[in-house]
């Protein structure tokens, strides 16, 4: 298919100081949880990339010296010479297929706690160490010798950046994270020599380390400088009003300007409560005062309004991260001319939770994303299939039609059927709560993958029991069929039922979201599930009019989407709705007309008026028929069944990405060699030092 003509544009050469990027994709630095610990499959995650047509890729954060380290996150280091070698192995990844390699120098300053290497944090200003995680540690005012000190270490990391191979080098000054946010800020800046006060003393250190970085690399290595455009914290911070008069006072600084959003939970919102294209307003006008190219993000999944950014002036370079990891072959696609195949990122930030947990990132949309080398899986490639022809897959929620989906692929006859009239399970009822439309791209970017496939036959309405399946004389079942929520209050307080009154109106997430809402009145929801669903769902009735609390033994609303950077924006907004928050409580009991609370804490209790309760505590898989087909094993080989399986959610209820990634595995593991007792992934070992 040939490219559309309109989107040309993107696909341009354009310099960026001394070295020329093919095209105007730009992965921007992103985490992957990998880091250090996992450096082989952080590289061939970016080689994938490299595969997929962007023209830049970079790392994510790479610490720069051991005086300034963010333990327990996993990121990169290059500390010393030692580090080289692992990030050459990444560059050479990732410029296999013409990128060009960055690497995101960082020095943490004020974010730096130093748990590991126990050195005194250095920042511009004395002051608590801004973390995540609120670590009772303080930074000391760095000396003039340690700026001195600071500078060289960056020229050291320029030496070995060049010698591991990189086109780029990124200076980190966004998200609050990087030492020239630190300095350029009044937030962080409170000096009164000659690095800070004034918008020109301030951004003092940041001239040196660039014309040191001129003269280190400059000849053969683009300089580019990250900053955040708004600090969105008033006239205190740095607001974009003086980002734009920094980059006027400095237009020709770095060869690429990379402008973010303030801290990272607004340059990566979720679709929830950001559009594509969300930073356009902070970064509008910015290119009309520098010469050199202007990169932004805004997790762009539409061609369209990539060529609008360019075509408007805005943008030089469509920066992606969540976008290039829901599909890195987005550039590839848009260059073939086939703009449908994209996986859109949906912005659920389960890509974040990696980082945020110290484990392997996933993404809902690809299943493939960090195990390009464990596991050896492709995003666009899969093995054909072994002998067997058949598989009958039942239920099309996340997990069952990413298994269709694969398997269809890998060339079996498929054979999917769906109790329900519309296919895409709990995708399908979740995307219609406030705020979580685009996930309906779960199921629609599957759903046309399979209607574009002969060998794949759908039969919605459709409702199979164990008998019918055994009748159906196909070699291989998986059963996908979901999980329901409970309504007895199981979950983590609780792991027997709560005593509940037989007048109480109870109502569960499965019973909202298939229209079954209570009254308006007053409505106790309790939490014990602690992601988006609670909030979600008192939203949702709090707009429909109830009086709302929600009850939650967490000290957050929402703990858990604390990993997905947007548990302040969810209790802001249930405040906003009406919605009144009780933390650190619990519900041990629902009487007629009320509940009954209890601290978590003291075990003192406290009765709260209730007109009807909502319990959003667990699920329960729906495994039914599996139980019924494993009770007549002796039947398969006389019915042509060869093995069955249960995925998914039905097999352990998970966040959708967990589902979409058991169908993948499915689909790839069928009729493959039986691993018994080994290790089913590839994982670095540390060396022990002589």
């Amino acid at each position: 298919m040939a490219r559309n003509p309109a989107h040309d544009i993107l696909f341009e050469p354009l310099a960026i100081g001394p070295v020329v990027a093919k095209n105007r994709f730009y992965q921007v630095p992103h985490c992957n949880g990998g880091g250090y610990r996992d450096p082989s499959a952080a590289a061939a995650m970016r080689g994938i990339k490299s595969e997929g047509g962007w023209g830049v890729i970079f790392t994510e954060q790479c610490e720069i010296h051991h005086s300034s380290e963010i333990t327990p996150f996993i990121e990169l280091r290059l500390w010393e010479d030692k580090d080289i070698p692992q990030l050459a192995n990444m560059a050479s990844s990732m410029k296999e297929h013409g990128a060009l390699a960055g690497i995101q120098l960082a020095y943490s300053g004020i974010n730096g706690p130093n748990l590991y290497t126990r050195e005194v944090p250095l920042a511009p200003t004395a002051l608590p160490i801004r973390t995540f995680t609120n670590d009772p540690v303080q930074a000391k005012a760095l000396t003039k010798h340690d700026i001195r000190d600071l500078r060289r270490w960056y020229v050291n990391a320029f030496k070995r950046s060049k010698e591991a191979g990189f086109d780029l080098v990124c200076l980190y000054g966004a998200h609050g994270f990087g030492i020239f946010q630190h300095f350029l800020s009044p937030l962080t800046n409170h000096r009164t020599d000659e690095y800070g006060g004034s918008l020109e003393n301030r951004a003092r250190f940041v001239r040196e380390v660039v014309a040191d970085a001129r003269d280190t690399i400059g000849d053969t290595m683009g300089i580019t400088l990250r900053l955040s455009l708004h600090e969105l914290i008033g006239q205190q911070g740095f607001t974009n009003t003086e980002v734009r008069d920094f980059i006027e006072m400095h237009s020709d600084l770095p060869d690429l300007w990379d402008l973010a959003h303030g801290s990272w939970e607004d340059c990566s919102g979720p679709s929830r409560f950001k559009e594509e294209a969300a930073q356009q307003d902070l970064v509008a006008g910015i290119r009309a005062l520098t010469s050199k190219p202007v990169v932004g993000v805004g997790r762009f999944t539409s061609p369209d309004v990539m060529v609008k950014q360019i075509r408007s002036g805005n943008l030089d370079f469509i920066g992606c991260a969540r976008p290039s990891i829901a599909d890195p072959f987005l550039p590839r696609k848009i260059e073939q001319g086939r703009p449908e195949d994209i996986r859109e990122c949906i912005g659920c930030n389960i890509c974040i939770t990696g980082d945020m947990t110290m484990s392997l990132s996933r993404c809902t949309q690809n299943p493939t994303f960090m195990e390009e080398w464990r596991k050896g899986w492709h995003p666009e490639k899969i093995a054909p299939k072994g002998s067997d022809t058949g598989v009958l897959v039942v239920g099309s929620g996340p997990a069952g039609l990413e298994a269709a989906r694969a398997l269809a692929e890998r060339g079996y006859d498929v054979t999917l059927t769906e109790k329900k009239s519309e296919l895409g399970g709990r995708v399908s009822l979740e995307c219609q709560l406030p705020g979580l439309s685009v996930w309906g791209r779960v199921r629609d970017y599957r759903l046309y993958q399979l209607s574009q496939k002969p060998n794949v036959q759908l039969y919605p309405d459709n409702t199979v029991d164990a008998a019918q399946i055994l009748e159906a004389g196909i070699e291989h079942i998986v059963l996908a069929t979901g999980a329901s929520w409970r309504d007895d209050g199981v979950a983590r307080q609780h792991v027997t039922g709560i005593p509940i009154h037989a007048s109480m109106p109870v109502f569960n997430p499965d019973d909202i979201m298939n229209g079954q809402l209570p009254d308006n009145g007053n409505i106790v929801l309790y939490d014990d599930d602690h992601y988006y669903m609670g909030g979600v769902l008192a939203q949702l009735l709090a707009e429909r009019g109830a009086n709302v609390t929600l009850i939650t033994p967490s000290a957050y609303v929402s703990e858990w989407s604390n990993n997905t950077l947007e548990q302040a924006t969810i209790h802001q907004s249930l405040v906003e709705a009406g919605v009144t928050i009780v933390l650190n409580r619990g519900v041990i009991a629902v009487g007629a007309d009320h509940v009954v609370s209890d601290c978590r804490y003291t075990g003192h209790t406290q009765t709260i008026e209730a007109s009807a309760v909502v319990l959003v505590t667990s699920r329960v898989g729906n495994d039914a028929v599996y139980q019924d087909l494993l009770a007549q094993e002796a039947l398969w080989p006389d019915s042509g069944i060869r093995s069955v399986s249960l995925i998914g959610d039905a097999e352990a209820p998970g966040p959708i990405a967990w589902a979409t990634y058991a169908g993948h595995r499915y689909a790839r593991e069928l009729d493959t060699p039986d691993l018994e007792d080994a290790l089913p992934f590839k994982r670095e070992i540390t060396w022990l030092a002589p």
